[in-house]
């Protein structure tokens, strides 16, 4: 069998605050390493969080993990997608609702771009701990697509959450 050259880089993050959040978080890593459409390059240690805007819900597990792809990244969104559907999550229209678990595109190469079901880097990336510090984790010397340095984004950050 032919060895297999994936052309993008990519980190997900990966989040949970139900049905056993740590459990859901491995659960999640594992389906996607086993992906014929990626290669898991690495992962961040697990980390825990308050739910975002102090609503009354359980803390998350987060993490997150860089993987190469030959997928784009519409197709990208539409496989994590249909991957959390798999885990277990049931699709809600309310914003931040505690779920089983969550696939966050957060970079996709050096790509910015804005379409209708997709925006990268992701809008959040900028403000959440959660996410810079398990990416910081995995990848020290990242220079986001801003050309922010990930240490500086940290730095950046009014307050810490995570634990």
């Amino acid at each position: 069998m032919a060895k297999q050259f994936f052309t993008h880089q990519v980190f997900i993050g990966l989040g949970s605050n139900l049905n056993q959040p740590e459990k859901q978080v491995k659960a999640a890593i594992k389906t996607l390493k086993n992906q014929q459409y990626f290669k898991l390059v690495n992962q961040s240690p697990l980390y825990h969080s308050k739910p975002l805007a102090n609503l009354d819900q359980p803390d998350y597990c987060n993490a997150v993990v860089k993987l190469q792809t030959d997928l784009t990244a519409e197709a990208l969104l539409n496989t994590t997608q249909a991957l959390e559907i798999d885990l277990g999550r049931q699709v809600k229209n309310t914003r931040w609702a505690a779920r089983v678990i969550d696939l966050d595109i957060l970079l996709f190469d050096k790509l910015i771009m804005t379409s209708e079901r997709l925006t990268l880097p992701h809008p959040g990336l900028l403000h959440r701990d959660f996410v810079l510090k398990p990416l910081y984790d995995i990848e020290p010397d990242l220079t986001l697509p801003n050309g922010m340095s990930i240490n500086d984004a940290l730095a950046q950050l009014p307050a810490k959450h995570v634990y």
